[in-house]
């Protein structure tokens, strides 16, 4: 996925925001709140690990598909744009997995 796809899709949520939630799915997610965001990326989630578990690739990218548009979903709705993401992704780039684990204050 390109940066302008990341762009346009984040667009595109943020102006659901507004919508009636009769016009539009994003928007009836938004009226719904949090908890049905986070419910669609569970299922999404639980979806996308069977999709790998029964090795149909089509499958895994379809539901890879749904599971970061309901993500992105969750992160126009907290105020966050793709492009926190990126940069956290970016600032981990070039460290050790297991060193960025251990700096965490989990």
């Amino acid at each position: 996925m390109s940066g302008a796809t990341l762009d346009r899709l984040a667009a595109v949520l943020e102006a659901r925001k507004q919508a009636d939630p009769d016009s539009s799915y994003v928007a009836k997610l938004y009226a719904k709140g949090l908890d049905a965001i986070l419910k669609k990326i569970g299922e999404e989630a639980t979806e996308t690990v069977m999709a790998a578990k029964d090795g149909d690739r089509d499958k895994i990218v379809y539901e890879t598909a749904d599971l970061w548009f309901h993500s992105l979903v969750l992160l126009a709705q907290q105020g966050l744009h793709p492009d926190d993401v990126l940069r956290e992704l970016d600032r981990r780039f070039g460290l050790s997995g297991l060193d960025e684990k251990a700096s965490r204050d989990d």
